[in-house]
């Protein structure tokens, strides 16, 4: 017998994006703009949840925050100066 394996996607809407990043709704969408020098690629892109209303899959947001804060430590790691 085959075994469901059930997973639940918690969908972030942008004021709880701007919460648990930081950033501000410029900043988030300027990371999601191509033509933007803020661009990020590696920031979770946003789905639509119906007219004028988008999300984040929260897993997303919180993987690239775990990136960030890795990235942040393998520079600081890497400084002469610690």
């Amino acid at each position: 017998m085959a075994q469901s394996i059930h997973q639940t996607h918690y969908t972030l809407r942008l004021k709880e994006v701007l919460v648990r990043t930081g950033l501000s709704r410029s900043a988030i969408y300027d990371k999601l703009d191509p033509k933007s020098r803020r661009y990020d690629s590696t920031f979770p892109k946003q789905f639509k949840l119906g007219p004028g209303a988008v999300g984040w899959l929260e897993a997303d947001i919180d993987a690239w925050i775990e990136s960030r804060i890795s990235a942040s430590r393998a520079v600081i790691q890497k400084s002469p100066f610690t």
